[in-house]
């Protein structure tokens, strides 16, 4: 045997093993690819997809304003009030009121009701009544509320803190504007300590809530909610320079820690 042949054989000596280490290889990644085959590839347009279908399907949680109002409406009253003016002639009027315990105790604001001659009560069921006023804080246009028929079932606000809120915050306004029943509008606290001169009126009110949540004609004695749907304030006035009873952003209300006092309730 030639020096040639010597020298493949030593040549195949050298490869085979590397040869048969590269088979062996093969042949386990072949064993693990039939015992773990690969999972396809996701496109983007499938990730897309994904998350459009996960979006749609998706249902956001309700507005504050929306728990708010479910919260406040059972406890929600439409004042009618029945009386003549000073010459004589038949004087009604509107307002709204909320109420606050389970004796069905209303409050609202005095000026809606003390000149009246009959007050009448519309609960959130349909259920009417005749009230008379029983406590009032004449400083403060406060007054309570006793109906002679109260609905089956007497469901009271919550009373919440005037003193937790800041500027800025969340303000809803629910009551009866110009007769329409059960209307809310929604704002944010504008200001704490706020005075006002009803038209009119002798009586200056001090260390009022000032709100931007519209508050016209017939919200008078309604309720100010926060965001939890609690009461931290009864509505007494609006601000407007053109002596006209349309609002123009400027809204009043007596926090309920003074308000409810006249209710004999601790302060909130």
């Amino acid at each position: 045997m030639g020096p040639a042949s010597e020298r493949v054989r030593q040549l195949a000596r050298r490869i085979l093993p590397f040869a048969s280490g590269v088979l062996t290889a093969l042949v386990a990644l072949l064993l693990y690819n039939l015992v773990f085959p690969s999972q396809p590839q996701i496109t983007m347009r499938e990730v897309n997809d994904a998350v459009a279908a996960a979006m749609a399907s998706a249902t956001p949680p309700p507005a504050y304003s929306r728990r708010v109002y479910e919260i406040i409406r059972p406890s929600l009253v439409l004042i009618q009030t029945y009386g003549r003016n000073a010459s004589g002639e038949s004087e009604d009027g509107l307002g709204s009121g909320v109420i606050i315990n389970q004796s069905g105790e209303i409050l609202t604001s005095l000026h809606v009701v003390e000149n009246a001659l009959d007050i009448e009560l519309l609960f959130y069921d349909g259920t009417r009544s005749t009230a008379r006023i029983a406590a009032a804080q004449p400083e403060n246009d406060i007054a309570v509320l006793s109906a002679d028929t109260l609905p089956e079932q007497v469901i009271p606000a919550v009373l919440g803190s005037a003193g937790a809120m800041q500027v800025g915050d969340e303000a809803f306004v629910v009551g009866n504007p110009f007769g329409l029943y059960g209307s809310m509008s929604a704002g944010v606290i504008s200001g704490f300590n706020r005075s006002f001169q009803p038209p009119d009126e002798g009586l200056k009110l001090e260390g009022l809530i000032q709100v931007d949540a519209a508050v016209n004609p017939g919200n008078s004695g309604g309720p100010l909610l926060n965001r939890y749907g609690q009461v931290v304030g009864i509505v007494v006035g609006i601000v407007n320079p053109t002596e006209q009873d349309v609002f123009i952003g400027i809204g009043f209300a007596v926090p309920i820690s003074t308000a409810a006092e006249a209710a004999g309730l601790p302060p909130h």
